[in-house]
C-alpha cells in the first residue's frame, strides 16, 4: 500500500487544474495545492488496463452503455449499500453538476424557491442564481466542533417560502457529515409532507471514513422517497476520474425521470463519453480492493492532521469528517477577515485552500484542505502552516 499511495507523481504538465494553472487563477506560481477535489493517487489499475485497452483499439465514435456497464453499476451499489435499482432508473449525464443544475430548472420555474443548507459545495449555490431561481437557505448548526441541522427552520423555510426542490449534499462537502439514517428520515419526511423533490448529490459516498457505518442512500429509505428523489452519483471521486466527465443519476418514478430527460434534451446534454463509460465500468467491477486501501490512507491523512494541530497549531481547528477527503478547517481563532486568511495561506503558508466563504453563510473564517495525496506532500503543507502561523507570532 505504500508503493500505492505514497509515490509522487508530477502532474505538471498535465494540464491539470490543480496544479498547472496557479497564475491563471491569481496564485504564485509555486503555491502547494490543496484545494479542488481530485486526488494526487494513480487510479486502480483494472481502470488503467481497460482505459488502455480502449485507446488501442484506436476508434473514439458516438458510444453509449450495454448490459456489462450495468451490471458493474448495480453490483456496487448492491454491495456497497444494499441498495437494488433497475436499470431502467439510470439517467447517464456528464457530471453531478450538470445533472443538479438541469433538475433545478426541471423541477422549477423562474422564482420558485430551492432549499440548500450551507456551508455547501458552491456549484449549489450557483445552480439556483444563475437560472434565476430564489435561493433559500437552512444554516447547518456548528456545535460542539460537530455540524447538526436546524430542522425546525428546514421546516419553516420550506412552508414560508414555498420550496420547490431541496438539495440534500450526503456526504455533505464540505463539513464531511455523513448524515445519519435518522436524520436523513427527519428530512425526508418533511419534505414528503409539503410536496419538496430532493436532489441528492451523493457523489462521495463511497469515501466514509467512520469504520462503524456505511453510506445511507436516501432514496432507498424509505419507498416513497424514491418517488420524490433524484440521486446523482459518479466514481469521479471515488476512483479520482473525474476529467472522464462521467456520471450516473437515478431516478424510480417515471414521471420525474422523464421531465428530468427532457430538460437534458432542450438543453442539448448527452451522457458521458466512452472512456468515462469504459473507466466507470471497470471502476466498480474490479476497483474495491483499491478503495479499501485508499480509505486506510485517508484515515491515516486525517489523524496526521488532527495529531499535528493539537499538539503544534492549537488556534486552528479541524472539524471531524465522517466522510470524504476534504477537511473543513476552523482558523477564526486568528482574528483574521476573508480577505486577509487567504492572503496569509497563500502568500505566507504558501497552500492554495478553498476559500470558506465561497461555500455560503457559515464559511467565513474557515477554509477547505484537500489530503488526497501523499503523506509526505502533507507533512509538507501542514509544516509550511505551522510555520507561517509562528512567524506572525
Amino acid at each position: 500500500m505504500a508503493s500505492r499511495f505514497d509515490e509522487i507523481i508530477d502532474r505538471h504538465g498535465t494540464n491539470s487544474i490543480k496544479w498547472d494553472f496557479a497564475k491563471e487563477r491569481g496564485k504564485p506560481a509555486d503555491v502547494l495545492p490543496m484545494w479542488v477535489a481530485d486526488m494526487d493517487f494513480r487510479s486502480p489499475q483494472p481502470v488503467i488496463d481497460a482505459l488502455a485497452a480502449a485507446v488501442g483499439h484506436g476508434i473514439f465514435g458516438y458510444s453509449d452503455t450495454g448490459a456489462e456497464y450495468f451490471d458493474a453499476l448495480s453490483g456496487w451499489m448492491r454491495r456497497r449499500f444494499g441498495w437494488e435499482i433497475d436499470r431502467s432508473w439510470v439517467v447517464k449525464t456528464s457530471g453531478v453538476v450538470s445533472a443538479f443544475t438541469a433538475a433545478v430548472r426541471a423541477y422549477t420555474k423562474t422564482g420558485d424557491a430551492v432549499l440548500i443548507q450551507p456551508p455547501v459545495y458552491p456549484p449549489m449555490h450557483s445552480a439556483v442564481k444563475f437560472n434565476d431561481r430564489r435561493l433559500v437557505y437552512n444554516e447547518l448548526l456548528l456545535r460542539d466542533g460537530r455540524y447538526e441541522i436546524d430542522f425546525d427552520d428546514f421546516e419553516r423555510k420550506i412552508v414560508d417560502e414555498h420550496v420547490k426542490v431541496f438539495i440534500l449534499c450526503n456526504p455533505h462537502n464540505p463539513v464531511g457529515r455523513a448524515w445519519t439514517r435518522d436524520e436523513l428520515l427527519r428530512m425526508g419526511d418533511i419534505c414528503l409532507a409539503h410536496g419538496v423533490i430532493v436532489v441528492s448529490d451523493e457523489i462521495h459516498q463511497d469515501l466514509m471514513l467512520d469504520t462503524t457505518r456505511r453510506h445511507e442512500v436516501f432514496a432507498a429509505l424509505r419507498p416513497e422517497y424514491a418517488d420524490i428523489t433524484v440521486t446523482c452519483t459518479a466514481p469521479s471521486k471515488t476512483f479520482n476520474i473525474a476529467g472522464l466527465f462521467t456520471s450516473n443519476v437515478f431516478i424510480k418514478h417515471g414521471p420525474m425521470r422523464a421531465v428530468l430527460e427532457e430538460e437534458m434534451q432542450r438543453a442539448g446534454m448527452h451522457g458521458g463519453n466512452q472512456l468515462g463509460y469504459v473507466a466507470c465500468a471497470a471502476a466498480y467491477a474490479g476497483g474495491e480492493a483499491w478503495l479499501e486501501e485508499l480509505l486506510e490512507y485517508l484515515r491515516g491523512n486525517v489523524a496526521y492532521v488532527r495529531d499535528f494541530l493539537a499538539e503544534h497549531l492549537p488556534q486552528v481547528r479541524l472539524v471531524e469528517p465522517e466522510a470524504t477527503y476534504l477537511l473543513w478547517l476552523d482558523f477564526r481563532a486568528l482574528g483574521l477577515d476573508d480577505k486577509a486568511l487567504q492572503a496569509f495561506l497563500t502568500d505566507d503558508a504558501g497552500l492554495w485552500l478553498n476559500a470558506g466563504e465561497t461555500f455560503g453563510p457559515g464559511g467565513s473564517g474557515f477554509a477547505r484542505m484537500n489530503v488526497g495525496c501523499p503523506r509526505s506532500v502533507l507533512e509538507q503543507a501542514m509544516g509550511q502552516l505551522r510555520d507561517a502561523v509562528i512567524a506572525r507570532g
